[in-house]
């Protein structure tokens, strides 16, 4: 039987950092990877190389990434997260710990009524975070 095609995707826009941040999201999480990425030449409104369009994915989830070639007044905010189930403990320790660096805790580490461990963040890129360890 064919695996489901993934329907939504998260898609994040970023001003230059696209590939330092997939870089960075791949070597933290499991099951991860760049799939492709497609630069702009020497004729582009931007930096030649920086990334017109690319893939990746992280714990088998697909997302889409770019660098914008508009300046603009706006960025991530925490009114949206990817909000990751974690497995362990360790795994829920590890990616707070690695995603927090250099970033903005806004709710730390800690067990809630529906959750062993739960935690809040903004990455270093300002892309927000949830991870949650669910009571078994």
């Amino acid at each position: 039987m064919e695996a489901a095609k993934q329907k939504i995707t998260t898609f994040l826009m970023f001003t230059g950092q696209a590939e330092e941040a997939m870089n960075f999201y791949t070597s933290v999480f499991d099951s991860s990877a760049i799939h492709t990425i497609h630069r702009f030449g020497p004729d582009a409104a931007t930096a030649e190389g920086s990334v017109m369009h690319a893939t990746f994915s992280l714990k088998d989830q697909t997302f889409m990434c770019i660098d914008s070639i508009v300046s603009h007044d706006f960025t991530f905010t925490p009114s949206i997260s990817l909000y990751v189930e974690c497995d362990s403990a360790e795994e829920v320790e590890h990616l707070f710990a690695k995603l927090s660096e250099g970033g903005t805790v806004l709710m730390p580490l800690s067990p809630t009524p529906v959750s062993e461990k739960f935690g809040w963040l903004s990455d270093r890129f300002g892309v927000s975070w949830q991870l949650n360890l669910p009571k078994k």
